[in-house]
Order: C-alpha cells, then sequence, then structure tokens
C-alpha cells in the first residue's frame, strides 16, 4: 500500500531511500532538507516493508505555461534488495491516479543518461523521452 508521508517517523523510514538515491546529502542534513521541502509543497509518498520505506518518491505539483498541471518526481527509488518486486511499479500507478484525480495534464521526470533499468521501466509506464536536459551550474 502507498502512503503519504505525514509525521517525522515517516520522513525517518524513508531516510534509507532517499540516500540510497542522493548520496551527497549527509544523514543529519535529511530531516531538515525533507521538512524544509515539505513546508514548500513536496510531497512524499512510499511503500513500507519491515518498518521501512523500501521504496519512496518525491514529487511536486504546479502550472506552466508550456505544460499545463503537471507533477514533476523529483525521486523514484526503490532499496536494492527490494528491487523486481513491483514497487515502483505501485508507487508509479499511485502517482498516475493522483494526476488522474486531480486534473493534473502531465507527469515530468529527468532520468541520468546511464540508468537504463529505469529507462526501460518509464517506457514501460507508457513514459516518451520528449527532451534533452541541460544544466549549468555547480552541481
Amino acid at each position: 500500500m502507498v502512503k503519504e508521508i505525514t509525521s517525522d517517523e515517516d520522513i525517518f523510514k524513508c531516510r534509507e531511500a532517499f540516500l540510497d538515491l542522493r548520496p551527497h546529502i549527509e544523514a543529519a542534513a535529511y530531516p531538515a532538507i525533507l521538512k524544509s521541502m515539505i513546508n514548500d509543497g513536496f510531497k512524499v509518498v512510499f511503500i513500507e516493508r519491515d518498518g521501512k520505506a523500501v521504496s519512496v518518491a518525491g514529487f511536486w505539483s504546479g502550472y506552466k505555461l508550456h505544460r499545463g498541471n503537471y507533477i514533476y518526481i523529483d525521486d523514484l527509488n526503490t532499496l536494492p534488495e527490494y528491487r523486481k518486486n513491483g514497487y515502483a511499479g505501485m508507487i508509479m500507478d499511485w502517482l498516475i491516479a493522483y494526476a488522474n484525480q486531480n486534473n493534473i495534464d502531465q507527469i515530468h521526470l529527468d532520468s541520468g543518461v546511464m540508468r537504463f533499468d529505469a529507462h526501460r521501466f518509464y517506457l514501460s509506464k507508457k513514459f516518451i523521452i520528449s527532451s534533452h536536459h541541460f544544466v549549468l551550474g555547480k552541481k
């Protein structure tokens, strides 16, 4: 079952899955960073097994002139030892249903160029590769 973060306990449960995807974030800084993002409108959903979040997704909702109402998925990760159990698929299906229920026109995400397993997954969920994403900056 997919749950939305509603407490500090949930934030802690999601720590391992987020830090697995984002190892540059210090574990001690993670709770404050995630709370700040949640206060700014970031939403987090997760699937819990064995007392921890084994799969997580973090996303923003908004409106842009070029895409209308949208969801942007910042983070989607399943802990390595729990992969191939359909958890990411359950979360993505939840996100698609959320978009449909909330009149959201599009779901967007970026994926690193060498993440071939992730690309196969997104394509299997009917996503298309619509653009190249360019970055200028320190990260």
